[in-house]
């Protein structure tokens, strides 16, 4: 299901650029635990490309939560996270 690009656009997304790690950090585990109330199973995080740095914070959030079912990079767009929560 996550590899499904067409679906992205309707799943609830988070846009990250300008953030730095910290800021990024907490805003994705925020936007998960109210991802959770709403039961929405899928959603997206917008990390972009530029140096990496917001998706090594993306990655290494996304590795220690617990609500965090399956992730992975979009074969379609490198500047983008599809997640898989545990509901």
């Amino acid at each position: 299901m996550l590899d499904n690009y067409l679906l992205y656009n309707s799943w609830p997304s988070l846009d990250l650029h300008g953030y730095d790690r910290e800021s990024a950090r907490v805003a994705i585990n925020d936007f998960i635990k109210d991802n959770l109330i709403m039961k929405n199973k899928y959603i997206v995080v917008i990390h972009g490309i530029g140096s990496g740095i917001i998706r090594e914070a993306t990655i290494n959030t996304l590795k220690v939560n617990k609500s965090v079912k399956a992730y992975k990079i979009s074969n379609f767009n490198p500047g983008m996270t599809v997640i898989e929560l545990d509901i």
